[in-house]
């Protein structure tokens, strides 16, 4: 599962998830990518399960790249505690994910293939998205 190795610090603030997705929102690596249509925190184990999906689906053919890392903590005090005594322990991991952003990319299949793996891929993670090309979007 994706973790940080080390952080500088433990616990982070909530944040806010507004605005569009300035940096990573072009297919860079690959030919087609998973773009994400709405803001989220996607989880490691998200991730993960779509990762497993794609890698299945497209058998040990062409090449895939995980744009996203989760770098965030997110923390949880154990149930039935009274409210107080600071804030909980981190639980687990998640990266932000705002509108635009591609999360994960495929090259050298084909776009009919590439089109499935993305599609079961998408169905792991809690956001809608959209399959997109390298050409669509202005990249290279």
């Amino acid at each position: 599962m994706l973790v940080p190795k080390r952080v500088k610090h433990r616990k982070q603030m909530r944040g806010r998830r507004k605005g569009m997705a300035h940096r990573g929102a072009n297919v860079a690596f690959g030919e087609y990518g998973l773009q994400a249509l709405e803001a989220a925190w996607i989880t490691n184990r998200q991730i993960e399960a779509a990762r497993v999906a794609i890698t299945r689906s497209i058998k040990r053919g062409g090449k895939m790249w995980i744009r996203v890392f989760p770098d965030k903590p997110v923390t949880k005090k154990p149930a039935e505690t009274r409210m107080g005594k600071g804030k909980g322990a981190p639980e687990f991991w998640v990266a932000v994910i705002k509108p635009g952003r591609v999360m994960f990319e495929l090259e050298g299949i084909s776009k009919a293939a590439a089109q499935e793996a993305m599609k079961l891929g998408a169905s792991k993670l809690p956001i809608r998205t959209r399959f997109v090309e390298r050409h669509e979007l202005g990249g290279e």
